[in-house]
């Protein structure tokens, strides 16, 4: 577990991929737990540690995550992330390059629980929600091509489901399209950076992820977020 941002109130961690954010049905220990226990046990803290979720990333993405460390800085976090003052950028890697080298999608979005996939359209239908975000790309290495991506939504598998609908499916994406799955099993997406208005003092807190260490992504070393 990387921490790259800690103060009183918040503490935003870097996610490797294949990590889950919170308890699901597989059992698996969820980051948030162990971020209690890292914080019960560098601050010697007697009793429960408060560590709330704010938001998740799936289980195949890495990056940044940010959690509260008290409940007022939960109660206003949850506000900015649901009226969208927090600035989410995301990197991911493709086989393909998109046909506009920027542009702004919208979709509306239906998930279906069974298979646990959502689906992308272009028209409104029963039970959809509206997907909104922007892209441009960044740079191309001789395999791969990095598209950055900025959320105005925060919909289920919303970048995965998006990009594939332009033809862009992220490397090792399976269930989106992409023809080969990653030897890992995880895809080719990370939350870069984040941006907001701290909760409590009101300086901005601006926090750029690190690259991972493999070959395909710092081919791009170069490019800033």
């Amino acid at each position: 577990m990387e921490i790259l941002y800690e103060d009183n109130h918040i503490i935003i961690v870097n996610k490797a991929p294949g990590e889950i954010v919170q308890g699901d049905k597989t059992g698996d220990e969820p980051l948030v737990e162990t971020l209690k226990i890292w914080l019960k046990e560098k601050y010697d803290k007697p009793g429960n540690v408060f560590c709330g979720v704010v938001h998740r990333l799936d289980r195949p993405v890495g990056g940044l995550v940010v959690f509260a460390k008290t409940s007022k800085a939960l109660t206003r976090l949850n506000e900015m992330f649901r009226n969208g003052d927090v600035e989410k950028t995301y990197w991911a890697l493709s086989r393909n390059i998109p046909a506009s080298p920027e542009g702004r999608l919208e979709h509306y979005i239906t998930t279906t629980e069974r298979n646990n996939k959502s689906y992308a359209s272009l028209t409104e239908k029963k039970n959809s929600k509206k997907a909104i975000l922007s892209y441009r790309l960044l740079g191309s290495s001789d395999r791969y091509n990095l598209i950055e991506v900025k959320l105005e939504t925060g919909r289920k598998h919303q970048i995965r489901v998006q990009l594939s609908a332009i033809g862009c499916p992220i490397k090792g994406d399976l269930k989106y399209g992409d023809k080969r799955s990653n030897p890992d099993g995880s895809i080719s997406l990370m939350a870069r950076r984040i941006r907001f208005v701290h909760p409590v003092s009101g300086e901005v807190i601006d926090v750029t992820a690190p690259l991972p260490a493999d070959p395909l992504w710092q081919a791009f070393s170069n490019i800033e977020s």
